[in-house]
């Protein structure tokens, strides 16, 4: 059995799954799903059509599938949908997606948002993304796995980050940046690789060795960013390595974030 406080507003066509806990003061849309074991701290809002994946928790004050923040938005039907185990703490936006941009906001599992950051509409999100306070993921954006977005920090619209990447607090990121690439500065420089994590994670360290190497030639190398990218893949005898090489050779509406640059 589900426990729901009788100051919740749960409006009818709503679907609660199992061992829910609902605090007081939440409101919940009548196009609403939520799995098992979902628990909304008080004062939460879900709203429009949105799944909240099993064991996520949400914080008070966040509001979640609201109508996106695009002046093109004309009431048109979309969705939003929120894996497992995630926990959107206090004050966290998240937005639905727009016609013109797929119609959904996605995000995957085991995520932390924390204290007041927003994700725009047509999001896509990956698993164990890690999003800090006060940051801002702006609309069309897409966020691989395992990605930390540092705090006050901004994605501009349309940009990819890579798996596995960092970026550091306090930047403005308006370009791609590579799987396991380690942003700074407030203009968002590619400085390096993401070492801490990729040894958390307990990456091999020949796998190491090539990313470092692959890092040299995309910075040092002769002709284009895109060029260097497609002779690494000649070259690439590591997973990792080559997921670089498949990210640049991706779909994208910007250009790279690319070393010294």
């Amino acid at each position: 059995m589900s426990q729901i406080h009788p100051s919740a507003i749960i409006e009818e066509g709503a679907q609660i799954g199992e061992d829910c806990v609902i605090g007081p003061f939440c409101h919940i849309g009548p196009e609403v799903v939520l799995g098992d074991r979902v628990t909304l701290k008080s004062h939460v809002v879900v709203a429009g059509n949105t799944q909240i994946g099993e064991e996520s928790t949400i914080f008070s004050f966040a509001v979640v599938g609201e109508i996106p923040q695009d002046l093109k938005f004309k009431g048109e039907k979309c969705r939003t949908e929120i894996g497992q185990r995630n926990r959107i703490r206090e004050h966290v936006t998240i937005n639905a997606g727009t016609e013109g941009g797929g119609g959904v906001t996605r995000i995957g599992d085991d995520g932390l948002f924390m204290a007041g950051c927003h994700i725009a509409h047509d999001a896509l999100i990956g698993d164990r993304v890690i999003v800090v306070n006060s940051s801002a993921v702006a609309g069309h954006c897409v966020i691989e796995d395992d990605v930390i977005i540092g705090g006050l920090s901004g994605l501009h619209q349309f940009v990819r980050i890579g798996k596995g990447a960092i970026i550091g607090a306090l930047s403005m990121v308006t370009n791609d940046v590579i799987p396991y690439g380690l942003v700074q500065a407030p203009r968002g420089e590619l400085d390096g690789l993401n070492l801490v994590g990729l040894k958390r994670r307990g990456v091999a360290r020949a796998d190491i060795t090539a990313l470092r190497a692959a890092f040299q030639m995309l910075a040092q190398g002769e002709g284009t960013f895109s060029e260097r990218a497609k002779r690494l893949g000649e070259e690439a005898d590591s997973d990792y390595v080559r997921d670089i090489v498949d990210f640049v050779a991706g779909d994208t509406h910007r250009s790279f974030l690319t070393p010294g640059g």
